[in-house]
């Protein structure tokens, strides 16, 4: 680890004070980069999204993707936590304390808006930054890829269904154009890319590869940050002229947050799946396609609707809860690996994880 990711949750801290201070300074340009969108796909977010996971997903060939049938429970753990829990829980979660506990400290009028937007958040599992944090995390990335291909697929089926059952809607408006620009976007473009530059640099042999990504790994953690500044700086004047009602809706996506990964890790513990899938199945398992969830909020309820705001604030507090779930992965990996289904394991699957 270099002293630049060592440091790293520093540079998160300075990048979200940038952020906030720089979008009360320079308002129009932070506006005229929010607005350059299409479908609600924020499209300089987009590119920095790019920088971000074109790099990792240089890493991942093809041909061994076969062997992701072999973490078929690490599959199937992902996707019960994604479609079975993490909806319901984030509606339970959301009735306790917005509809209940924080009800006095919060507009009358927005808390069935707020608990919808909460609900419409974790309805919609994350597609771009899963590569991120699995690749912080030294996750398998096949797995990852795979998981992430198979989540996009069932989202387009189930996504209105589920949030259309816990919101009460008879006829759920699915922001399509949204769904398919992001996914396209986010998976299929940059795929492409990548193994095209894969391809291309194998050609010169397999040490070119591992230059050319040695000199991109901190070019990815700029975009991340980079990104980090936009969010904060479009969200500057929310977070300042409400501080109290953020605050509030950050605590059931904090839980949410925490109790998914957490029940995704020890699944895949007692289960007897390798550390380098139980990370990014923890990591899917807990992080949101907040794109997807802003633009169905505002389709649904409006721009000013208590559902808009709180899915932003699931987008403020994405990049930093999740750098801090990868940071709880990482450290626990002794703890982990030292379970009694883990070291039954054939030595080869831990070869694959270091």
């Amino acid at each position: 680890m270099t002293t630049f990711e060592r440091y790293l949750t520093l540079w998160v801290a300075v990048c979200i004070v940038a952020g906030v201070a720089l979008g009360q300074l320079f308002p129009g340009v932070f506006q005229a980069v929010g607005h350059a969108e299409i479908a609600q796909v924020d499209m300089p977010v987009a590119m920095l999204i790019w920088l971000m996971i074109i790099p990792m997903l240089m890493k991942i060939d093809f041909g061994a993707l076969a062997e992701v049938r072999r973490h078929w429970r690490g599959i199937g753990v992902t996707l019960f936590v994604n479609w079975a829990v993490k909806p319901f829980s984030m509606a339970l979660l959301a009735w306790v304390f917005i509809g209940h506990l924080f009800r006095p400290y919060l507009p009358a009028a927005q808390i069935d808006s707020y608990v919808a937007g909460l609900i419409l958040l974790a309805a919609a599992p994350c597609t771009a930054m899963v590569f991120v944090w699995s690749d912080l995390a030294d996750g398998e990335p096949h797995f990852t890829l795979s998981q992430v291909a198979l989540n996009d697929l069932i989202m387009v089926i189930a996504f209105a269904p589920i949030v259309g059952m816990l919101l009460g809607l008879s006829a759920i408006t699915v922001p399509w154009a949204t769904l398919l620009l992001s996914v396209g976007l986010y998976i299929v473009v940059p795929v492409l890319i990548a193994q095209a530059a894969r391809r291309t640099l194998l050609g010169g042999g397999a040490d070119r590869l591992a230059k050319v990504l040695a000199r991109l790994g901190p070019v990815s953690l700029v975009a991340l940050l980079a990104t980090l500044v936009l969010l904060f700086g479009f969200q500057g004047q929310q977070i300042l002229r409400q501080p109290l009602i953020i605050a509030l809706l950050a605590v059931p996506i904090l839980i949410q947050v925490y109790f998914n990964s957490g029940l995704a890790y020890l699944l895949n513990r007692a289960s007897g799946e390798a550390h380098c899938v139980a990370a990014p199945s923890a990591l899917i398992g807990a992080s949101n396609f907040f794109e997807l969830a802003v633009a169905a909020a505002i389709s649904l309820f409006g721009f000013e609707s208590g559902a808009a705001l709180a899915t932003v604030v699931g987008v403020l507090i994405e990049v930093p809860v999740m750098l801090s779930v990868v940071k709880i992965v990482k450290a626990s990996r002794g703890w982990y690996e030292r379970g009694a289904h883990v070291r039954g394991r054939p030595p080869a699957v831990a070869r694959r994880c270091r």
